[in-house]
């Protein structure tokens, strides 16, 4: 098991992170949603502990914890005074070989699912229209499927298929330990080595996943949703992903996501879109390219009232065509990485973000020196990277294109 320390003696006060190398995008074909479930389960009761019983000791130890799901890993969290980190490990190390959920606590869990299903998915019209973006954007790689699961998947799900995913993939040599805060190295390792250590391996099979076949097309959906009252275009590109020892077009594509449209209104969306007689009333871009396979630039814009759902998407067409052209301003890339280094810095002021942005780079295939070098390609980034970057991620074969809309908005003449 990999085990990173990040010292921080301001407060007295512990950040305990296990990251497991398993999520969403590895479930198995037909049970989608498993890895999430699992998620959920692993607060059920252990040969130690009682259904519900590791967040009541937590807690009743002043501290706070929680655990979420993505598309490439699992992560199980608590922030706790640094004296009882012992407590929290030696928990954290006994669900993770000695999970045993009651069959009623199994079904009742899957009810919770559901339900968390239907109400960030089910019960509004931008959940169902990002599920189907991505499942259009992914025609091969399970990052179609939602880390929630299809609904009637998750209703399938059961305590026998939950105990042979938790067998496969949760031990110690599947799983990185990060521990920030006031605690030294030394100290650390001594408690890893007593809780984790007695745990055998387990055979993890090596990932391999079905990889997205060369774009030839591009593809569009239309959503309609009576319960829609504010009516936006989305537009998606894959996107290459930070690699190992080569994050140089990833860190220019997360520049040039906060040049376009994450910088508020002096982003270059939102000077060409919405300010002046620009046709909308919101825009943005966004990029993240922390993942093990190519993830996704996205782009939307909510036209203002009056106009037409195709008047705002070519409006984006020719804004995109115009950067691609031109590239972007010196002057202007300069000051957002400015404000990037900034935000840098500041994150590192916070605890959590500090052990969050090594587990999740680390659960991905990154390294250490991949994130202590992340600000400087950062910083490093030039125009011609930026310009480079935008076209070779925005080809018109491999966009997505979405609209949601009323049925009776005038989306089109």
């Amino acid at each position: 098991m990999q085990v990173v320390v990040v010292p921080d003696h301001r407060t007295p006060v512990v950040t305990h992170m296990l990251w497991y190398r398993i999520g969403a995008a590895d479930d198995p074909y037909g049970k989608s949603g498993i890895a999430h479930f699992l998620e959920h389960l692993m607060f059920k009761g252990t040969d130690r502990l009682a259904d519900g019983a590791f967040s009541r000791v937590v807690a009743a130890n002043g501290g706070e914890d929680n655990a979420f799901t993505t598309p490439d890993y699992t992560a199980y969290h608590q922030r706790i005074a640094a004296d009882r980190l012992d407590l929290v490990m030696g928990m954290e190390a006994d669900r993770m070989v000695n999970l045993d959920p009651g069959e009623g606590a199994v079904l009742s869990e899957r009810d919770v699912v559901l339900e968390e299903r239907r109400q960030r998915v089910g019960n509004t019209p931008d959940g169902l229209f990002g599920e189907a973006l991505e499942a259009a954007l992914y025609v091969n790689h399970p990052y179609r499927h939602p880390v929630i699961g299809w609904e009637h998947e998750v209703a399938g799900l059961d305590r026998e298929a939950a105990m042979a995913f938790y067998r496969a993939h949760y031990a110690p040599n599947n799983a990185i330990l990060v521990v920030a805060g006031d605690v030294e190295p030394e100290e650390v390792q001594r408690l890893a080595e007593a809780h984790f250590g007695p745990i055998p391996p387990a055979a993890i099979a090596p990932r391999v996943r079905p990889q997205e076949p060369p774009p030839v097309a591009a593809r569009r959906i239309v959503m309609e949703d009576a319960r829609v009252r504010e009516p936006y275009v989305a537009r998606l590109y894959p996107a290459m992903q930070r690699k190992p020892g080569d994050q140089a077009e990833a860190a220019a594509l997360t520049v040039l996501a906060e040049l376009l449209g994450g910088s508020g209104i002096t982003s270059v969306m939102a000077r060409g879109l919405e300010l002046g007689d620009g046709v909308a009333l919101d825009s943005g871009a966004d990029y993240s390219g922390i993942g093990v396979d190519p993830q996704s630039f996205s782009f939307y814009v909510a036209p203002k009232p009056g106009v037409r759902l195709d008047e705002a998407e070519a409006r984006l067409d020719a804004l995109i065509a115009d950067f691609l052209a031109e590239g972007p301003d010196p002057a202007q890339l300069a000051r957002i990485q400015t404000r990037m280094l900034a935000a840098e810095i500041y994150d590192l002021d916070r605890q959590q973000g500090r052990a969050r942005r090594v587990g999740a780079a680390l659960a991905t295939g990154l390294t250490l020196e991949d994130v202590a070098d992340w600000p400087r390609l950062l910083q490093a980034v030039t125009p011609a990277d930026v310009q480079a970057a935008a076209t070779a991620t925005f080809r018109p074969e491999a966009s997505v294109t979405g609209w949601l809309t009323a049925p009776d908005q005038e989306a089109a003449p």
